[in-house]
């Protein structure tokens, strides 16, 4: 009995003691002005609940709070936007006290000088930069090429097997982009970088806690390892005197180039490269495999669209610029694909200074989150929101309404948005000239913070 109450008074003073935080931590942030809102634990806020619970956790705040409200999440004080109109304000107008917001662990292993982290001139020099290296010219002269050549190659040994084509979709990714940046997608130097990378990429999405054991710290060490790596491509280059027509090539010179880096910036800018290529790429290849499986009529539009075009070519022939222009069935597929799954559920400010938004004060230094998922289920925007239609693309405007932020908006739309597309393009027009497939087993997808298949999305392959 003694036992029994000795546990009921400890279980009553833990409960207490919890109460009490979270009061004190409401309290904390009580301040006249702020949207309303909670805030969750002291330094984990509501994070945990914020990733378990996904989209179901903003529908529900936003039920209790409205379309504007405070949380605590990714580890700071953030304030959460999902008005429509109030999200295109925020990112057509990052200079007027809002910058980049991403959580430190992106910013501490993707870099200082990395895209995403700078802002102001510095920001307009790096996207200058990148925007020479994936303009229009650059895609139909150098890149697009080297992509045939890659997807050709890749997509070759697939016949008659059964691929997890999630674990397929991300090597293509990363590789296709190591031929693009430099051409070591098959090299030595690739099979030191690939595991480091991985290890990288999930250390971003983890929490900023410094300690053995962590994603955090293996995120990193990983980020040294490839910065070693890369510090020594980049000698080499310079020891060298042959020319190479690729990405870091561009970004090494100095003779003509008006955005002249230092080797920080050129590192950072490489890493940038491969991660943001890899994410949206990878996932938007498999969701797309995964939608054409389940939608035939879409598959059969699709085929024919790239079977028109490969009938018009000799079989060793490759994709040229003209073809990817025709390709507007592939690209409404691309950009449904993308809608429909989510790829990207938002984006991040902060604020420099206290400022006014919406009626309400938000603080110095604290986190804006634009949550633009919501808007692709919109069925004013897309009628019939759920269903997997690539033909409402075909209408351009839909494309160039104000409301359309699966590249992200304003400054900061994504720079390589059509490299992207044309790496999709033309993993498609060899997958679905090649192969045809049968999904095998039951694998589950995971839809929040990333889309992603836990245990793999497996297919079976066979030539068409």
């Amino acid at each position: 009995m003694a036992v029994f109450m000795m546990v009921l008074g400890l279980f009553f003073v833990m409960l207490c003691s919890c109460t009490a935080l979270l009061r004190w931590n409401e309290v904390r942030y009580r301040k006249k002005g702020l949207p309303p809102g909670t805030m969750g634990w002291p330094v984990f806020g509501e994070t945990t609940e914020f990733l378990r619970q996904g989209p179901n956790f903003m529908k529900n705040h936003r039920a209790r709070h409205g379309s504007f409200f405070k949380s605590h999440i990714l580890g700071c004080p953030t304030i959460v936007s999902m008005d429509p109109e109030l999200n295109r304000y925020i990112l057509m107008n990052e200079a007027k006290g809002l910058v980049p917001g991403y959580p430190q662990s992106m910013l501490d292993i993707l870099g200082k000088c990395n895209i995403a982290a700078v802002h102001g001139s510095t920001h307009k020099h790096m996207r200058a930069a990148l925007l020479a290296l994936v303009c229009p010219t650059m895609i139909k002269d150098r890149l697009l090429p080297k992509i045939d050549d890659f997807m050709r190659t890749h997509l070759s040994s697939w016949d008659n097997k059964v691929i997890d084509i999630h674990q397929k979709t991300k090597e293509m990714a990363l590789l296709s982009s190591l031929k693009q940046i430099a051409g070591i997608e098959s090299s030595s130097i690739a099979q030191q970088l690939i595991p480091e990378f991985f290890k990288l990429v999930i250390g971003t999405l983890s929490l900023p806690i410094n300690l053995p054991g962590t994603n955090y710290r293996r995120g990193l060490r990983a980020r040294k390892n490839l910065v070693g790596i890369l510090r020594e491509l980049l000698e080499q280059r310079r020891a060298s005197e042959e020319s190479h027509q690729d990405m870091l090539e561009g970004l090494m010179r100095k003779d003509d180039n008006r955005y002249k880096l230092t080797d920080d910036e050129i590192i950072d800018q490489i890493i940038t490269i491969m991660y943001s290529g890899y994410e949206t790429v990878s996932t938007t290849s498999m969701m797309a495999v995964k939608y054409l499986h389940d939608h035939p009529r879409v598959l059969e539009e699709l085929r024919k669209e790239h079977m028109e075009i490969r009938g018009r070519k000799r079989a060793e022939d490759p994709i040229e610029w003209n073809d990817l222009k025709s390709m507007r069935f592939t690209r409404a597929v691309i950009f449904e694909t993308s809608r429909l799954a989510t790829i990207v559920n938002g984006v991040l400010r902060k604020t420099t200074e206290e400022m006014e938004l919406n009626g309400f004060v938000i603080p110095k230094g604290w986190r804006i989150y634009v949550y633009t998922r919501e808007i692709n289920y919109d069925p004013f925007l897309y009628p019939d929101p759920l269903a997997f239609n690539p033909w409402r693309w075909l209408d351009r405007s839909l494309e160039s309404q104000g409301n359309f932020f699966i590249f992200g908006g304003g400054t900061r739309m994504c720079p390589g948005k059509e490299l992207g597309i044309a790496e999709i393009s033309t993993f498609l027009h060899y997958f679905v000239t090649r192969y045809s497939w049968k999904e095998v087993g039951e694998d589950k997808l995971m839809r929040f913070p990333r889309v992603e298949a836990p245990n793999g999305l497996h297919i079976r392959v066979s030539s068409s």
